[in-house]
């Protein structure tokens, strides 16, 4: 059975960090891009990071450059993400998914290439 499974939401102000965590199952983990997508509420999914699952290369959306890192530990099929100089504009609900097709998904932010889906977890950054 394919898994994902997100961690590491939560409550925090304005100017914090957060660490995510996804840690995959099911599975071939190298042959998968792994992304990071978040959704706040009336809004549409947004693309935030992604990594390859062989080689760790990255992406970046341009809300994300700078401030968050996203890394791979592929002895655990996990994915972590973590995020500094949080901004109330952060807030969402942060879901991991997976693909097979590659980069190109994850570098045009579209969730409808992906195959497989956390359920989300939620973080919500404080003024």
């Amino acid at each position: 059975e394919v898994q994902l499974e997100e961690s590491g939401g939560g409550l925090v102000q304005a100017g914090g960090s957060l660490k995510l965590s996804c840690a995959a199952s099911g599975f071939a983990f190298e042959n998968y891009v792994i992304m990071w997508f978040r959704q706040a509420p009336g809004k549409a999914r947004e693309g935030v990071s992604c990594i390859s699952g062989s080689d760790s290369v990255t992406h970046y959306s341009d809300s994300a450059k700078g401030r968050f890192t996203i890394s791979s530990d592929r002895a655990k099929s996990t994915v972590h993400l973590q995020m500094n100089s949080l901004k109330p504009e952060d807030s969402a609900t942060y879901y991991c998914a997976a693909t097979e097709k590659g980069f190109y998904y994850c570098e045009r932010g579209l969730a409808y290439g992906m195959d497989y889906w956390g359920k989300g977890t939620l973080v919500t950054v404080s003024a």
